[in-house]
């Protein structure tokens, strides 16, 4: 294992880890899951379950068919001998056991899901380890299965924080922008129950809300609680990097939304994107592939649960500044990408819009070549 190292998205890849979906069952609906989906969950059958009382959630729990976890498996195994045949050292999470329980905090249990999209609850910034506050509290105790691979990088000398951990009760959330989006979810968020350990809003943020471009880091701010958060990096990074907020660029995370891939390049959704980013970005290249078709997916039965937007294959991951891992499902896609002078390595994933990532968040870059360069003021 190599010194941790990563300043940006594009820099030649040493080192990085793959998730784990083992034992991966079901979704549980309840308030912060159906916030944090809440764009592409709109189906009128499925309905929103609150806290029923101080300290009990109420939880609607929604299979995932066996089928469909088992081909997760294998490409995400696909994933990592594709990484493995390009030279890059490739480390896994611990794997979440089947016989795992719930986890129970004073304000609420949850079931624990398997760290498979691990660019979430974590954001490399050069040399630190910073474990985000969770989002979802199904999720609160998922960088525990990195454990064992951040004791090594600190051992070897990196930094290691954990932002402060959330109470996580139907107070601490703020559902403006969910009740404010158009085609949103079927009935408003905004019936949260009291709880004896409310304190209002909370830190809450992903790392996947960040692009990383040497020194500087574009933050997304959606809700007050990605405010907080992004507060508290400011003064937390101040001196070492600069962090410039967008507001309300998606939901919450931005790599599906925008991508940096090598200096002076930006894979994006629309030409509405370009216009919302920092102005020292507005005049990189902006590539703009075509909508993606609808024979690009799996259809699904009405009582499969789709997490994501069609968008879910910019969710690229580059190995250098030109190289990059597509989708093989994407043809018009990979096309875009090799006129722009990329290598485009294909792979497949069935089923990103089930589990709610693509390769940039099934991936912890951990070791690049890049350093703190200031791609922005020249």
């Amino acid at each position: 294992m190599a010194s941790l190292n990563s300043f940006d998205e594009w820099s030649p890849l040493r080192e990085v880890i793959v998730g784990s979906a083992l034992n991966y069952s079901s979704h549980e609906r309840e308030l912060s899951f159906d916030l944090f989906f809440h764009e592409n969950i709109t189906r009128s059958e499925w309905y929103y379950p609150r806290l029923s009382m101080p300290g009990e959630t109420k939880i609607a729990r929604s299979p995932i068919k066996q089928r469909y976890v088992d081909e997760l498996n294998e490409d995400i195994e696909g994933i990592v001998e594709t990484l493995r045949s390009l030279s890059v050292s490739v480390l896994r999470p611990m794997d979440l056991t089947a016989d795992t329980p719930h986890v129970r905090t004073p304000a609420w249990s949850a079931a624990v899901v398997p760290p498979l999209n691990i660019r979430d609850n974590t954001l490399i910034v050069g040399d630190e380890i910073i474990e985000t506050p969770p989002m979802i509290r199904s999720r609160y105790f998922e960088t525990q299965f990195l454990t064992a691979v951040f004791a090594d990088y600190f051992n070897k000398g990196a930094r290691w924080t954990v932002m402060p951990r959330p109470m996580m009760t139907d107070a601490s959330f703020d559902p403006s922008y969910a009740n404010s989006t158009a085609g949103g979810p079927t009935e408003p968020i905004n019936d949260p129950q009291p709880s004896p350990y409310d304190v209002g809003f909370e830190m809450m943020f992903d790392g996947a809300q960040c692009l990383r471009l040497g020194r500087d880091i574009v933050a997304n701010v959606s809700t007050a609680n990605h405010a907080l958060a992004v507060d508290w990096l400011e003064r937390h990074l101040e001196g070492r990097f600069r962090i410039h907020r967008v507001h309300r660029l998606s939901d919450s995370h931005i790599d599906s939304m925008v991508l940096a891939l090598r200096p002076g390049t930006l894979l994006v959704r629309s030409p509405d994107v370009m216009e919302r980013l920092p102005a020292p970005l507005r005049s990189w290249e902006a590539i703009v592939p075509p909508a993606p078709e609808r024979n690009n997916f799996p259809q699904y039965d009405d009582d499969d649960l789709i997490l994501t937007s069609p968008f879910i294959d910019l969710n690229v991951f580059s190995v250098s500044p030109d190289t990059v891992l597509v989708n093989d499902a994407c043809p018009e896609l990979m096309r875009t990408l090799e006129k722009h002078g990329f290598t485009v390595v294909p792979v497949r994933h069935r089923h990103r819009r089930l589990f709610g990532g693509g390769f940039h968040c099934f991936t912890l870059d951990t070791v690049r070549d890049g350093g703190p360069d200031d791609y922005l003021n020249g």
